[in-house]
């Protein structure tokens, strides 16, 4: 939940393939996440610890359900 100008936000169900805190989870997180990569020239992936971002430039923004397909595969 996040508190934002006197507003707060609903509470959201994360559904995630690593468990948190657990010695196999980098290990898990770093095989996992070797082999994605950006469909789209110009789009990053960016990847840190048991974080991954996909970043789609305004000018891709078409490329977008493209990228999630990827992730998804």
């Amino acid at each position: 939940m996040t508190d934002y100008h006197g507003q707060q936000s609903t509470v959201q169900m994360i559904n995630a393939s690593i468990v948190q805190g657990s010695a196999i989870g980098p290990a898990s997180y770093a095989v996992t996440a070797a082999d994605l990569n950006v469909a789209s020239p110009g789009n990053a992936m960016c990847k840190f610890a048991d974080d991954t971002y996909l970043i789609v430039s305004a000018c891709n923004v078409d490329s977008r359900l493209l990228e999630f397909e990827g992730i998804e595969t």
